[in-house]
């Protein structure tokens, strides 16, 4: 049994860190260091400095393509034209919560409704995190109505236990494979770092 890869990482939220962590040990890598910038434009300030390090060792930056950009591959090319040989740049199109979304027996599950509720094309809904607000919406459980949902009145786009509630989804019951199965940008982000952890660049 070799020794686990350690990779550094970054990340805009708490949220995207329990995913690319769990993304991480799925294929066999070890998480290193993973920063949460908390946003989106603080992350790509900061982005030629962990291009730079990943010259020497490995990274994966994750960011949400959001409406930046009508593809990933142009929004990859106008942020990072150069990435270093050891740099993972990934974009959740158009969210990490589209790749939650994608593991629809998981999300069923979870959020306690029917399965034909949850969205087949994750990557194609405009505000995957909105989808998913509306879906806990929707819940048979209070308690996960109550968690994920704003209050009436409170300004809020999710409610007060949104990251800790979708941070026990990613830990204890999100399929990776079957969500990469539906979701076409997850699944370029677990290939690339199967690349990683047999030793490719």
């Amino acid at each position: 049994m070799g020794v686990s890869l350690y990779v550094s990482g970054a990340v805009e939220g708490s949220t995207d860190r329990a995913a690319l962590a769990r993304i991480l040990r799925h294929v066999g890598l070890t998480p290193g260091d993973l920063y949460v910038t908390d946003g989106k434009q603080k992350l790509l300030r900061s982005l030629a400095g962990y291009n730079n390090a990943a010259r020497f060792s490995p990274w994966v930056v994750l960011v949400d393509l959001d409406g930046d950009a009508p593809c990933a591959p142009r929004f990859v090319a106008e942020v990072l034209p150069h990435p270093a040989e050891k740099m993972a740049f990934r974009v959740a199109v158009r969210a990490v919560e589209s790749w939650l979304l994608a593991d629809i027996n998981g999300v069923s599950s979870f959020l306690h409704l029917p399965a034909a509720r949850v969205p087949a094309e994750p990557d194609q809904l405009p505000d995957p995190k909105r989808a998913l607000v509306d879906l806990a919406a929707r819940s048979r459980k209070a308690a996960i109505r109550e968690d994920i949902v704003p209050r009436p009145g409170s300004g809020r786009a999710v409610g007060p236990a949104y990251a800790s509630r979708l941070t026990e989804y990613i830990q204890d019951h999100w399929e990776i494979d079957a969500a990469a199965a539906r979701s076409p940008s997850l699944a370029r982000c677990v290939n690339r770092l199967r690349v990683i952890q047999k030793g490719g660049a």
